[in-house]
């Protein structure tokens, strides 16, 4: 089987970063690749909301950065659109999915191209509203002994498509929604940066049965 991951065009390879709310993974990304632990360039920054404290972050990293409000949008079609009109104009790599919260349906040309991080070990604890202490939340009620983080290849559903790579940490019997994202929020500072890092050193191959393998 062919591998369909295709591998980076420029360097170093191009990121645009999607995001909708305070851009903590932005941030880390960007710090990471400023010091050269990361081989990336950030690209470009899309928020889906006007007030997303990640547009701050963003101008004050001089990155660029654009705003196609989900609610200003005709419909799922239309917001893609906008979306991907945006991106095209900065020729990236990778697309990287950090706390977007709305759904983008990714063109062919980016499928296999597209990251996501998801708070929590998928399949379990996904979907449209599974996010921030909502999930961590859900994790503690179902009497989970452990969580973690998921990086996958995004695809059209929420929160779906084949995993990359996962870490998981302990719930302790203590743990708030809040004391838990924290350990978890620790994971994903190093998951993404590591995935990310598989599919720029074209590691990562698609196997028969869809699932992701790393050379």
């Amino acid at each position: 089987m062919n591998n369909p991951i295709p591998q980076p065009r420029n360097t170093p390879p191009r990121v645009g970063v999607l995001i909708s709310g305070s851009g903590t993974t932005l941030q880390n990304l960007a710090d990471l690749a400023q010091c050269g632990e990361l081989p990336i360039s950030i690209a470009c920054v899309i928020s889906s909301r006007n007030d997303a404290y990640g547009l701050t972050r963003a101008a004050a990293l001089n990155i660029p950065a654009h705003v196609v409000p989900r609610r200003s949008c005709l419909d799922l079609d239309d917001f893609s659109t906008r979306i991907y009109d945006l991106l095209k104009t900065y020729t990236p790599d990778l697309i990287c999915l950090a706390g977007f919260l709305s759904l983008w349906k990714i063109p062919p040309e980016y499928q296999w191209r597209t990251l996501n991080i998801h708070p929590a070990l998928l399949p379990k604890f996904g979907g449209r509203s599974m996010h921030g202490l909502h999930v961590h939340e859900a994790v503690i009620q179902a009497g989970e002994t452990q969580s973690g983080c998921t990086v996958h290849f995004a695809d059209n559903q929420y929160d779906h498509g084949p995993i990359i790579l996962q870490r998981t940490c302990p719930v302790l019997p203590d743990d708030t929604p809040q004391t838990l994202a924290a350990r978890v929020f620790d994971l994903e500072c190093r998951a993404y940066p590591q995935a990310i890092q598989l599919w720029v050193n074209g590691r990562l191959t698609i196997a028969a049965n869809g699932q992701v393998r790393v050379k």
